[in-house]
């Protein structure tokens, strides 16, 4: 009687689980149709069809293709991203303030772009008012922001690697770098011009209007296959929320799975954070939204 009342209710638990998956498909479908329709020029559900299967004038064509689309698609990836490797983090760390934003990565992203905007000359100011600031060399700026990125992660694996992958020692480590990345990166905007400051500013803000077809290409295939990775080892990162000694006692490599959870969230976190900006909050909220809509709190 007790095993099957367990097995019930771990049916019941199966059947939430996708329920919730089921509702939460429908509302992302009803954003991105939502987003298609509306903004500055609005299109009918019926030219959006038309447009999507080859057909429709080149004005709504343009519109969908080069504006609306690829902004839908890196917001729903760049999301996706930043809610799984925040979600990664917390259970590695075995906090729930772990983030991307907390471990310092996404300011050692922003310190490489102001880098990049003062010191290589990528930003510049346009005449046009709707595109007041420009960043002339993008890929420079990003790549930048993603080298700084990763030094962070590989600073904070390697003191964790030589303390023990401690816990403790990895958040205080981002927190340290991240606190440093934003002392360097207000040094930079002492000796900034004004366009120069504008253009930091600018970068700093989550934008992922300036995301084009070939990089929401490219983070798709990195989130994908750190989803494939992070999945695969789900059953390690659930045996570590129960804590280091049972999870040793039950064949866990602690160590070797955390390293190995950590620089892959951190991967993924940082090419996100080059290509749109920072971003806060969805990986620190977003996990925390899931869990209490999942068990009903």
């Amino acid at each position: 009687m007790k095993q099957q009342q367990i097995i019930d209710e771990y049916q019941a638990s199966q059947n939430k689980k996708i329920l919730l998956a089921v509702i939460l498909i429908l509302l992302i479908a009803a954003a991105m149709i939502w987003s298609l329709v509306s903004g500055a020029v609005k299109i009918p559900v019926t030219n959006i069809i038309s447009v999507l299967l080859g057909q429709g004038s080149n004005k709504f064509q343009a519109i969908i293709w080069n504006i609306r689309l690829p902004r839908i698609l890196a917001s729903l990836v760049a999301g996706a991203g930043l809610a799984i490797s925040g979600a990664v983090m917390q259970s590695m760390l075995r906090n729930p303030l772990g983030s991307p934003y907390t471990l310092g990565i996404s300011h050692a992203a922003a310190f490489g772009a102001a880098f990049s905007i003062i010191v290589f000359g990528t930003g510049t100011v346009q005449s046009s008012s709707a595109d007041a600031v420009l960043v002339n060399n993008p890929y420079l700026t990003s790549g930048a922001a993603f080298i700084c990125a990763m030094m962070t992660t590989l600073i904070i694996v390697a003191v964790a690697k030589y303390r023990n992958a401690a816990t403790e020692t990895m958040i205080l480590t981002g927190v340290a770098l991240g606190s440093l990345f934003t002392a360097g990166t207000t040094a930079l905007q002492y000796f900034a011009s004004d366009v120069e400051i504008a253009s930091i500013v600018f970068w700093t803000f989550g934008d992922v209007g300036r995301v084009i077809w070939s990089e929401v290409g490219f983070m798709m295939l990195l989130v994908l296959g750190g989803s494939i990775y992070f999945i695969y080892n789900s059953w390690n990162y659930n045996a570590l929320d129960a804590g280091d000694e049972t999870a040793k006692s039950l064949g866990v490599a602690v160590d070797k799975v955390r390293l190995g959870g950590m620089f892959a969230a951190s991967l993924v976190t940082s090419l996100i954070v080059s290509l749109v900006g920072i971003i806060g909050f969805v990986g620190l909220v977003a996990p925390h939204i899931v869990r209490k809509i999942k068990r009903g709190q």
